[in-house]
């Protein structure tokens, strides 16, 4: 690992970071209260200038905000989306020392062979390639040293982020946004968590065709190292590029990896992005990272169907019965109009009984517009604060929905739906989620 990532070269870093931070706060005040014009795009080019040189936590929130709409002005959104979440992978000396500290000093016993190399890194750790004593392929996910100090640094930072742009637009308040985006980052750190929540998704999906989730190897794993079978499989786009035909078969599987947890036990996929997907010779889908899973009571699960139903009907009252049980308050026949706005564009591919795809509703600039939209009646009906359980909700669809524009899949996508949610019951998602969560040893939400 460089020097970048050690703690005096992280700390030199924020030093860095701090003083650019004290610029442009100090310009955006000039704004505010001296007239002084500041230009958006330049500010938020030169955050990422400031920010460049982070690696680990901050890039994940990074990428986090990027698809949580209105969370930041979409000049920032595109300068932020720039920035690399991958870490330099430590070398052998750190990962024999990490080991070494997880499992004990005759760690490497534990093993038939265990690959020096990575196989992959990432923003809070990395995976090598193992075989266990049992002949099984295993992934052992190790985690980079001082990462809980760092991401509490990482989160100071991104309330700076946060405090800087609310200074300049009040149109959204990201107070809750900066609770939740903690609260699972810290989570992400706990792999004896990820642990439970692999096993919870092994338990809702085993009778799903087409979805496979690694099972968790316990007494080769700790809070800092995730070993679990590993599951052989090529890139969604990969393999979709040698095999057009298979479009529709993945975007199916995808689609009840995700929401047959949501809308059975009130459980999601937090990280929908492509790296944490690998699709099986028979078109299946692998689910490989569970770091950022959120539990949601219930009646969330029902609101996001009645919510549903309002838009379909015109029932404004439902919408607004529906905006309540999400945590939104303040809730006027305005603000209902503007939060409407979104949501028909995210609900937008089930509204519809036809096979057709994600992109004629839901395109990257359709949902650029619809968002700037959004913002600027915002700020017309006086702003609102984003409830923490809407944050991953809005940010896991968002980030589902790119997916599937990325497979370019033709669905009746309202079809779908429709059979998924048939005869739903909110007390037995209750009993599921009670059921499921307790089984393994998961907090139930608060």
């Amino acid at each position: 690992m460089t020097d970048e990532n050690t703690l005096g070269g992280r700390l030199a870093r924020y030093a860095r970071v701090g003083t650019a931070m004290g610029g442009l706060a100090a310009r955006l005040a000039g704004e505010r209260y001296l007239g002084l014009r500041l230009e958006r795009a330049e500010h938020a080019a030169e955050l990422r200038t400031a920010l460049g040189g982070l690696k680990g936590p901050l890039m994940k929130v990074a990428q986090i905000l990027s698809t949580i709409p209105d969370a930041l002005p979409q000049e920032y959104v595109q300068e932020l989306s720039q920035l690399q979440a991958d870490a330099p992978s430590m070398g052998w000396p750190f990962v024999k020392r990490r080991m070494a500290a997880e499992l004990g000093p005759g760690w490497q016993g534990r093993f038939r062979s265990f690959e020096r190399t990575a196989a992959a890194a990432a923003s809070l750790g990395q995976v090598h390639r193992a075989v266990g004593q049992d002949g099984r392929l295993l992934a052992c996910k190790l985690q980079y040293p001082d990462m809980q100090s760092a991401v509490e640094a990482d989160l100071r930072q991104l309330r700076v982020i946060f405090s800087i742009y609310q200074r300049a637009d009040r149109a959204v308040s990201t107070r809750q946004v900066h609770e939740e985006i903690a609260a699972r980052l810290r989570e992400e750190l706990d792999y004896g968590l990820e642990a439970r929540h692999m096993a919870v998704y092994r338990d809702m999906l085993a009778d799903v065709e087409g979805v496979h989730v690694p099972e968790v190897v316990p007494e080769l794993s700790t809070r800092r190292l995730l070993t679990m079978t590993w599951l052989d499989g090529r890139r969604i786009l990969d393999f979709v590029r040698t095999e057009p035909e298979a479009r529709n078969q993945i975007a199916m599987n995808m689609f009840r990896a995700w929401y047959v947890p949501f809308y059975f036990y009130g459980v999601i996929h937090g990280d929908p992005h492509l790296g944490n997907y690998t699709i099986r010779p028979d078109r299946g889908v692998n689910l490989l990272d569970f770091g950022c899973v959120r539990v949601f009571r219930p009646g969330f699960v029902k609101g996001v169907i009645d919510l549903y139903e309002a838009l379909r009907t015109g029932d404004d009252e439902l919408a607004v019965e529906a905006y309540r049980s999400w945590g939104f308050d303040r809730i006027s026949k305005e603000l209902v109009e503007v939060l409407n706005l979104w949501a028909r564009f995210v609900y937008a591919p089930i509204l519809d009984d036809r096979t057709r795809q994600i992109e004629e509703t839901n395109s990257g600039l359709y949902g650029r517009e619809t968002a700037e939209k959004v913002h600027r009646r915002l700020r017309e009906v006086g702003g609102v604060e984003i409830p923490r359980e809407f944050v991953f909700m809005d940010r896991a669809a968002i980030g589902l929905g790119s997916v599937f524009l990325h497979l370019k899949a033709e669905i009746n996508w309202y079809r779908l739906f429709h059979d998924l949610i048939a005869g739903f019951d909110v007390r037995a998602v209750s009993e599921r989620q009670t059921a499921v969560l307790s089984r393994h040893g998961v907090p139930l939400p608060a």
